[in-house]
Order: structure tokens, then C-alpha cells, then sequence
């Protein structure tokens, strides 16, 4: 079967009878299995998803004016992100055959406009890591190298679409966790606004940064994900109540649009050097088509990564309070008290990195500290929010590179967890501004390893970031 990077694609052939949802699906089942060696998926719905092909293709012959706007669309969903009746894990030892009781609210979207979903992906514990290596049920693999690390925290949602396993993924990102395993696996990767799409029905890491993201091939489908599952939602008070753009009707060139970069981040001594050549090409194409293209200071640039870890680690600490052995999840049985079972369970499902995390929160939360840590990175987040928003009010488009460097080897940085957080020094801005951001593909380094760049706009212009990345050939 042909390989299709679209949903126009999928729909035309299916509608000319050259292939089916049935037959769609059996053909990504297929991929799944040959690259089952990569460890993409924790679970594959394989029974369920053929019959929901098989439900389509009737619906198609008898009546399809009432088939949904992503009829075809063949996606998978991370491992944080709860489907009822579905195991959901987030990746660690503490959820384990824990069973979800309602669905996320995209999930119910994009069933409700009948995309099929395949399986869920594996990924670093509760989202926390920029490799993929911290998930209880090992690490995902590079399609491209296998050696290599896919990037984190949604590596098996972006190695699912690099493998050609599903059409689009829905992943989460709260630092980068979506653009980076995007940039590190040549497709691409987008973070909404914060409260573009809602946070219910996601398993917490840092509730004030989480947002589900997209994964695809095509600029198209992630405007038409975007435009079926954002909007205001009942069950989520930080969902934005703005009206939805149809992202997928507004795909139109931009007229002279305006590009900002950070002079600092090109210059960045630990910024690999083919990845800042491929970024000055891709600047100097700007300026070819006559783009405005400047270099600017962005005096919070040291900043962002400390005051994220203080905060992100801070809420985690709190969210992952609730897995104490009682109400569900992993529990120790052979604990003599209580106090000894809530000790056990933890000490034993929670992986290193988690626990990690945990402790810091905890700490930059407690008495004496609170003051000098968390108060103190509020106030950051503040400044750097209020200083992206003005520089994205006096331009389009800010250009950044995605990651430091291209895919790593496996084990290279697990021993040294202040070299993996500095990973994500190019990708947590968007997230503690609360602005969108796309990764995309830009070249290859000569080790043939994929560099995606970002593009970021102020909040709430996905629309407009969409419409420019089409422009750039996506």
C-alpha cells in the first residue's frame, strides 16, 4: 500500500476505491508490528481499531453526509492522555494496568469527527524527560538510528508518525516535549497557546504548562486536529472560551511577515555547528524572499531553563501527591503501617528522574525556601512572559533553533541530569509565556540525523503560524 502523508490523500484514495479505512488500518497495524523493535507503543487497539474502519467504510457507502471532518485519519494518543475503558500509565511503574474511567476531552473530539485511534504511545514517565529513557516500560528508539535517542518527553507519539505507523499523534507538551522529539525525527510538532485545547483528561506534570500537542507530516493536519479539539470546556476552567478559527480554511500566504531571532541563541557556544549553519540558511531564505529578518536581545535568556525547573518540579510535586498506594495505582502489600505503605509504593513505582523532581518541588515549596525559589521563578515567568509577548507585538514570528543538538546516543546523558535539562533551553520559553510554537525540519546533519528550527507567535496566532509554515513548503 502507498504510503500517505496527508488526509486529502487518504480520503481521495479511499473514496476512488483504491484502498479502505479497513485496509488503512491493517496497513498501519502492519507497520506497527515491523517496528515493534522501536518499543512506539504500550498498547495497540488493533481489535477496536478495525472495527471502527469497518463502521467508517459502511458509513462511507451508506451515508456519508455524516461522516466526521477527520474521516481517515488513523492517529495515536501518548500515554498521558486518558481514553475510557483504555490502560493509561504515563509511563511509569505506578499506574501500571491502571484503567481509565472517562476520556481526555480531545480524545472525545477527534472520536466524535471519526478519527480511528491505533494504540498508545510510550513515553517518559508522568511527561518528565527530554529523551524518552525514563519510562518504566524502557526507552523508545530513533526510526531513523536506532542508536540515537527520539527526544522526549513524547518520543514514541513522534517516532509513531516517523514510522509511518499512524498519520498524526497527539502528544503533550510542557517544556518542549512535543517540538523537540519532533525537531530530533524530521516531522513536525506543534504546542498550542496554553488553554487553546483543554487539559482535562490529561494525567498532570505541571498543570500550569501542560498542553496537548500535535504530531504530523503536513501543516494541514495540524490545523484541522487544532480546529476539532480546541475550545472552552465545561470540565477545564483554564480552557480558553475565544472562538475557534477554522485553522484548516485559513491557510493563506502571508504578505512581507516579520521575523525576530535571538542574536545570543545563534551565537550559544553549545549550540552544535551544524545545526547553526542550517539556521543561518534558513534565515538568509528569508531575507531572499524579502522577508524583515532581525537579530535581538532577549536579556531573560538565562533565565527561563532555572525558573522552569522551579516551577515545573514545584507543581509536580503536588500533582503526583495524589499516588500514595491507596486509591489506585501500584501499592506495597507487605508494608506494616500506613505510613510505611505510602513510603514503599512510592519508593518503588516511582522512577529516578520522577523522584528527582519530586524532592526538588517539595523542597523549592517548603518552609524558608518557598520565598527564595518558587516566589522568586513567579516573578521570572512574569518578566519573560511580559517581555515575549512585547517583542512578538513589534514582530510576526520568532525563530529559534528546537534543540542544542541533534539526537544524542542512548545513555549519553542519563548520568547527568543538569546536561539533559539544558536540552530544552530553546523550548521551554514558549511554555512559560504560554505562546504556540511549531517545530519543523530544515536538513539533515552529515550523520544524517534530522535539525527541525521553531517558530513561535504571540498568543493565540496559531492560525497565522500555521498559515506560515504551510508557506515554507509544510
Amino acid at each position: 500500500m502507498a504510503k500517505y502523508s496527508d488526509l486529502a490523500s487518504v480520503q481521495q484514495a479511499i473514496r476512488e476505491g483504491q484502498t479502505s479505512c479497513k485496509a488503512l488500518v491493517a496497513f498501519y497495524l502492519e507497520q506497527i508490528k515491523e517496528h515493534q523493535h522501536l518499543n512506539i507503543y504500550l498498547e495497540v487497539f488493533e481489535e477496536e481499531a478495525l472495527q471502527k474502519a469497518a463502521a467508517l467504510d459502511k458509513k462511507i457507502q451508506e451515508s456519508p453526509e455524516k461522516l466526521g471532518k477527520l474521516w481517515g485519519m488513523v492517529v495515536s494518543i501518548k500515554d498521558v492522555i486518558c481514553y475510557q475503558g483504555h490502560k493509561v500509565s504515563a509511563g511509569s511503574k505506578i499506574l501500571e494496568n491502571f484503567e481509565s474511567l472517562f476520556s481526555a476531552t480531545a480524545v472525545e473530539r477527534i472520536l466524535a469527527e471519526d478519527a480511528i485511534i491505533i494504540g498508545r504511545t510510550n513515553c517518559d514517565e508522568f511527561a518528565m524527560g527530554s529523551s524518552n529513557e525514563n519510562s518504566a516500560y524502557g526507552p523508545v528508539l530513533n526510526g531513523i538510528n536506532p542508536q540515537k535517542i527520539p527526544g522526549g518527553s513524547s518520543g514514541g507519539a513522534a517516532v509513531s508518525v516517523q514510522m509511518d505507523t499512524c498519520l498524526a499523534a497527539l502528544g503533550t507538551d510542557t517544556g518542549g516535549s512535543v517540538r523537540q522529539p519532533a525537531a530530533l525525527c524530521g516531522i513536525l510538532g506543534m504546542k498550542p497557546s496554553y488553554g487553546r485545547i483543554s487539559r482535562h483528561g490529561l494525567v498532570a506534570y505541571g498543570s500550569s504548562f501542560d498542553q496537548v500537542g500535535i504530531f504530523a507530516h503536513k501543516t494541514e493536519e495540524m490545523a484541522l486536529l487544532l480546529e476539532v479539539m480546541a475550545g472552552a470546556d465545561e470540565y477545564d476552567a483554564t480552557a480558553s472560551k475565544r472562538e475557534v478559527p477554522a485553522y484548516s480554511q485559513t491557510l493563506e500566504p502571508l504578505q512581507q511577515p516579520s521575523i525576530a531571532y535571538y542574536r545570543s541563541a545563534l551565537e550559544h557556544p553549545g549550540l552544535d555547528e551544524e545545526i547553526r549553519t542550517l539556521m543561518e540558511q534558513q534565515l538568509d531564505e528569508f531575507r531572499r524572499a524579502g522577508y524583515r529578518v532581525e537579530g535581538v536581545d532577549f536579556k531573560y535568556l538565562d533565565y527561563i531553563v532555572p525558573a522552569y525547573y522551579v516551577l515545573t518540579t514545584a507543581e509536580a510535586s503536588s500533582n503526583l501527591s495524589r499516588y500514595d498506594g491507596v486509591r489506585f495505582g501500584f501499592r506495597d502489600k507487605e508494608a506494616d503501617s500506613l505510613e510505611d505503605m505510602y513510603t514503599h509504593s512510592r519508593t518503588q513505582a516511582f522512577g529516578e528522574e520522577v523522584k528527582r523532581r519530586i524532592m526538588l518541588g517539595t523542597f523549592v515549596l517548603s518552609a524558608g525556601y518557598y520565598d527564595a525559589y518558587y516566589t522568586k521563578a513567579q516573578k521570572v515567568r512574569r518578566l519573560i512572559a511580559e517581555e515575549t509577548r512585547r517583542l512578538l507585538s513589534d514582530f510576526d514570528f520568532l525563530l529559534m533553533p528546537t534543540t542544542p543538538a541533534p539526537a544524542w546516543n542512548l545513555g549519553e546523558k542519563t548520568d547527568d541530569p543538569v546536561e539533559m535539562y539544558l536540552a530544552d533551553i530553546f523550548t521551554v520559553q514558549a511554555n512559560m509565556a504560554g505562546i504556540p510554537g511549531i517545530a519543523f525540519p530544515v536538513g539533515k546533519t552529515g550523520e544524517g540525523l534530522p535539525v527541525g528550527l521553531q517558530l513561535m507567535s504571540n498568543v493565540f496566532e496559531e492560525a497565522k503560524l500555521l498559515s506560515f509554515v504551510k508557506q515554507l513548503g509544510y
